[in-house]
């Protein structure tokens, strides 16, 4: 026998006991994966072997709409896919480390379906599915050294750029209100040059347009005016330069980690819907109460089309309800053509079924030259009505809270005296609140009242903000008694008055008044997240002007406006003297001992423990620095940004406080919108840890707000879930594009045992 057939020979039965083993190794674990009519198990495996946390993703287009669900494999490779519809599928796998696989077709009720995974030739293969935080964290912002800013003849930085977080803010709040930045379609440009960038920003999608409507070239105006906010050609320079390193090969400096420990036991589900349209936020139950609506329809607000989007979700059919408001008694004298035609925002379901809206109205497109907009509600002004005697309000008619019952498909229509933007019912669920407010004052609507009387006057009240900054005992925890509210506004300390910059800020105009310490304080600053405290009552709301933004409490005591209370507390400042320690706050939610969580656009999460304040009145309240023991601060998973001190790469839209656990991941978990980084992030309290939930597939995931229902309390996991929506402006952004993708999605987060429970 010849040395080279005896290596032949060894090679050969190497390699069959190599192969025989790995298929006992295999089919062993298959063993474990459940057998069930309506699901699909397997085992994924690449050249390295077994494949451990990595998303298997089923897809289907046989159903009224596309629809998917994604897994992620245990520590040995294996999947299950529960609760599928009849229809038939396709599966493969995404994982970091990995390139997508090719698709297989797999049947229900099948446990022995084996993927194949293939590793990545190189790292910037690797890189293309990461989370755009991690390719947005390459960015330079200018060094802390640079400011203030002093202008086009100095550093090209604007002047109104005092520290690198006002710089840092504007890029979050601002730019990434609209979209991610470092997903593909940001960060792969054909011209990354400085002009390149300037003809980029001002292209603006033309009238129509699927997702945007009509509203291309306002959207192009904002990314002009905050350019120039930065400083027009230092900013330009800056998103080029980043571009330019991209396309020369730069990668992110950390791979993400892949899903570990109950990060696996996810199973998401998700829907196509809206047809190409964006989708802002979505509802399905009164959030006090998640049993309401069980089983029943979710409602997505199309903002730009003017129309509800409902999806039956054990089918995937969508229908449209269009969008056409019928006013109540209040509003008689407003002619037709000021009726909200294509601006719902913000949808809340009460705790009847129906559907609340916030209307942010626009003027009428045949408004002629010299006319007035919007008209005066008469009831805003009127000294009889009590909310008017102490605080008048502008009667902004264009606002409207509208409901809509889905039963009848009817709308009608509650004439608002201010702007609302967001909206939250109070722990009594019958007394709706809402952000907005002219940056003046909190408002709400009493829903029963309305119901009876169909009266706004009677309906609608309202109360200025004012803090008790003239207590003697800066310890003694204030009753509302404590703050006077008066129609007498020099009773005040006032702020300067304020002219709005855009829909969601404003600036200062004019002196302020001389502060007194004899006398209570007026704040006032742009409301955008609300939420109720079910601990006592009271109203929780993200004030993101000025900067750095503020947390506000609320309580309107036993007899509105009189007994009107507001608290105000502002992050602390560093040692510096100039910077925070964080900022940017839009959204807020509170959990169930009354911890106020806020949701900031520089990738940190914030805890406000009011009970650990050592003073709450008195004077020093009057600027909201006097609390610096009640807030904690956690950075978002992820990368940061190099040069920068604090926050992360990561941006978060808005959050909500899980206190019914429908998640599944226990009661007062703290969900943050990692909007720039294609999930949600679940945070323990009291593990003080982050779970990354992360939407694989399609890249793009970036909800605004979520919601939680429960359909069913007997049934385990499997009877609750949360829910998000894509909700990125440019709906074509989204991995695929405009011609290879469908979308935006509808996704239902659950949490089972294992990642192999059926």
């Amino acid at each position: 026998m010849t040395s080279r057939f005896m290596r032949a020979l060894l090679i050969s039965t190497s390699f069959v006991a190599v192969n025989f083993a790995a298929a006992n190794c295999y089919a062993a674990a298959a063993a474990g994966i459940p057998v069930a009519e309506d699901g699909i198990g397997g085992v994924v495996t690449s050249s390295k072997g077994p494949e451990a946390g990595v998303w298997v993703i089923a897809q289907t287009s046989d159903l009224a709409a596309k629809m998917l669900k994604i897994v992620v494999t245990d520590d040995q490779g294996r999947f299950f896919l529960p609760d599928l519809p009849k229809a038939n599928y396709e599966l493969f796998v995404r994982g970091y480390g990995l390139v997508d696989s090719k698709p297989v077709a797999a049947a229900r009720g099948k446990n022995d379906i084996k993927l194949t995974a293939v590793v990545a030739p190189d790292a910037k293969t690797a890189a293309q599915i990461y989370p755009p935080n991690y390719w947005y964290s390459l960015i330079k912002f200018p060094d802390a050294s640079e400011f203030p800013g002093t202008g086009p003849k100095g550093n090209g930085i604007a002047p109104r750029m005092k520290t690198q977080q006002n710089w840092m803010d504007q890029a979050s709040n601002s730019c990434q209100v609209c979209h991610q930045l470092g997903h593909a379609a940001t960060r792969n440009l054909e011209n990354n040059t400085v002009e390149g960038w300037a003809e980029r920003i001002n292209k603006a999608r033309g009238n129509e347009d699927q997702a945007l409507r009509d509203h291309g070239p306002a959207y192009s105006n904002q990314m002009n005016n905050l350019m120039t906010g930065f400083g027009r050609q230092r900013g330009l320079s800056m998103w080029a330069d980043w571009t330019q390193r991209i396309a020369a090969g730069e990668l992110p400096k950390e791979a993400p980690p892949r899903p570990q420990g109950i990060e696996r036991n996810v199973v998401l589900t998700s829907w196509d819907w809206a047809n190409g349209r964006y989708v802002h936020d979505i509802s399905m139950t009164d959030r006090h109460d998640p049993t309401v609506n069980a089983n029943g329809p979710v409602f997505g607000v199309v903002l730009w089309w003017g129309f509800l989007e409902v999806l039956n979700a054990k089918t995937g059919a969508t229908t449209e309800y269009g969008y056409k408001v019928t006013p109540n008694k209040g509003a008689e004298t407003l002619p037709a053509e000021v009726l909200p035609d294509d601006r719902p925002h913000n949808p809340m379901v009460d705790k009847n079924g129906t559907v609340w809206l916030t209307d942010i109205g626009k003027p009428p497109a045949d408004m002629k030259a010299g006319e007035s907009y919007p008209p005066k509600l008469a009831f805003c002004t009127d000294p009889s009505n009590k909310y008017a005697k102490y605080y008048p309000q502008p009667g902004a008619a264009k606002n409207m809270a509208v409901n809509f019952d889905p039963k009848g498909n009817k709308y009608s229509g509650v004439p608002m005296c201010n702007h609302i933007h967001h909206l939250q019912f109070n722990v009594n669920r019958k007394d709706l609140y809402f952000s907005g407010g002219d940056n003046k004052v909190v408002s709400w609507l009493d829903i029963d009242e309305w119901a009876k009387t169909k009266d706004s006057a009677k309906a609608v009240g309202w109360c200025p903000m004012v803090v008790d900054s003239n207590s003697t005992e800066p310890t003694k925890r204030p009753s509302p008694s404590d703050v006077t509210i008066t129609p007498d506004r020099t009773a005040w300390n006032n702020p300067a008055e304020q002219r709005s910059t855009g829909e969601e800020s404003s600036e200062e105009v004019g002196p302020k008044m001389a502060f007194d310490p004899k006398k209570d304080t007026r704040v006032q600053g742009f409301l955008y997240g609300i939420d109720a405290d079910v601990s006592d009552g009271s109203m929780w709301a993200a004030k993101t002007a000025p900067f750095p933004t503020q947390l506000v409490r609320f309580n309107p005591g036993s007899n509105p406006p009189e007994t009107c209370k507001t608290e105000m507390y502002e992050p602390p400042l560093l040692p510096d003297g100039q910077s925070y320690m964080t900022f940017g706050q839009r959204g807020v939610s509170a959990d169930s001992k009354g911890v106020a969580w806020g949701f900031t656009g520089n990738g940190q999460l914030s805890r406000f423990e009011r009970a650990k304040c050592k003073v709450v009145a008195g004077p020093a309240v009057a600027n909201g620095q006097h609390c610096p023991e009640g807030w904690s601060v956690y950075d978002a998973p992820g990368p940061k940004i190099a040069g920068t001190k604090t926050g992360t790469a990561d941006f978060h839209y808005l959050g909500w406080v899980d206190v019914h656990d429908t998640l599944g991941m226990g009661k007062d978990t703290v969900i943050t919108a990692g909007s720039n980084s294609d999930s949600l992030l679940a945070f323990d309290d009291k593990a003080k840890k982050y779970s990354v939930i992360r939407v694989p597939y399609p890249l793009g995931f970036r909800t605004r707000g979520l919601d939680g229902r429960i359909d069913d309390p007997k049934a385990g996991w499997k009877g609750k879930g949360a829910w998000g929506t894509y909700s990125s402006g440019p709906v074509w952004h989204m991995e695929g594009g405009e011609d290879g993708a469908s979308g935006p999605f509808l996704v239902k987060f659950q949490v089972r045992p294992g990642p192999l429970a059926n």
